[in-house]
């Protein structure tokens, strides 16, 4: 049986919490669209991260140290796989030129809909698991060869007007040809007509529920335990929009971080797959986790700077 820490005011109180740090972000901070300067960004990123720890501590004070593990190990799951999703949002923003003062309006929808599409995937999930156990199996065996999957690829080029999803968006849905500033539709010869820059949001959403598809099963590997699953979740993504401007320049010093990940996810799928016949203490879990994310940054900083000398020394930019 899926049992949960969270009573409903909890539930309740956080939501308001997340909605009331929305509406701020929206309304107050960002009411007028604007580019978003690395500075700016550190200081959300910063805002974001210190809250989830805050909160960490609160869960530490009142249900004791294994929940406040089991929720710092699967923040820092799915905020080291979200990093995945900055990937994508840099080539989709990037392909369709979006405007560095429309992006955030972009993103910020873009990560109001990924938080309602985890809702209902973290639920789908509790309830399979708590109907069928067998689904713990699956859920392991998945990211087993996600993992693996991702280890031994290749990078592929994206093109994305072979999107099937924006391929769709501009067969069924009537658009403008240009961008009407950050409006997503606009009123024009009577018609009600969709821009690009709904297409461009489209394609977002459906990009996360892909990674959704990998990240979900993953905190299950760490937790069963739907609040612990949510909020950590939710803090990950919500941080999300600041990481990315924070890092959007910085994100080729991470050349190495694919590796991690494909561990991280292999590792906690063989976590779930032996759940039955040896349990992981989650203080290991949550150690390795970090040594894997540790050794994969360290190298990728060695590795792109000694990259970044190489294309000095032969008079070519990196």
């Amino acid at each position: 049986m899926v049992t949960s820490v969270g009573s409903v005011w909890l539930w309740v109180g956080f939501n308001l919490f997340v909605l009331a740090m929305l509406a701020l972000d929206l309304f107050v901070f960002n009411r007028e669209a604007h580019e978003i300067r690395l500075r700016e960004a550190g200081l959300w990123s910063a805002l974001w991260v210190t809250l989830s720890l805050v909160f960490n501590a609160g869960l530490y004070f009142y249900f004791g140290t294994e929940v406040a593990l089991d929720f710092l190990a699967g923040y820092l799951i799915e905020k080291s796989l979200s990093v995945d999703n900055l990937f994508v949002f840099l080539l989709v923003l990037g392909h369709f030129k979006v405007q560095p003062s429309d992006q955030h309006r972009v993103l910020f929808y873009g990560v109001l809909g990924a938080l309602i599409m985890r809702v209902l995937f973290i639920l789908a999930g509790t309830a399979l698991i708590a109907r069928f156990h067998a689904m713990m199996y699956v859920f392991g065996g998945f990211l087993v060869l996600t993992g693996l999957k991702m280890l031994f690829s290749k990078e592929k080029e994206h093109n994305l007007e072979d999107n099937r999803v924006l391929r769709l968006v501009r067969r069924f849905v009537p658009m403008t040809n240009e961008y009407r500033g950050h409006k997503f539709f606009v009123r024009e010869g009577g018609r009600l007509l969709a821009t690009p820059l709904f297409a461009v949001l489209i394609v977002i959403e459906v990009s996360d529920v892909v990674f959704a598809i990998d990240s979900i099963p993953a905190i299950f590997g760490v937790t069963t335990d739907p609040f612990i699953v949510y909020t950590s979740n939710i803090f990950a993504i919500l941080g999300l929009r600041a990481l990315y401007f924070l890092l959007v320049g910085f994100l080729g010093m991470f050349i190495y971080l694919k590796y991690g990940l494909a561990v991280i996810l292999s590792f906690i799928g063989v976590k779930m797959l032996i759940a039955d016949f040896f349990h992981v203490p989650i203080h290991w879990s949550l150690l390795a986790i970090v040594l894997i994310l540790a050794v994969t940054m360290t190298a990728s900083l060695i590795g792109s700077r000694k990259t970044r000398a190489l294309f000095r020394s032969k008079g070519t930019p990196p």
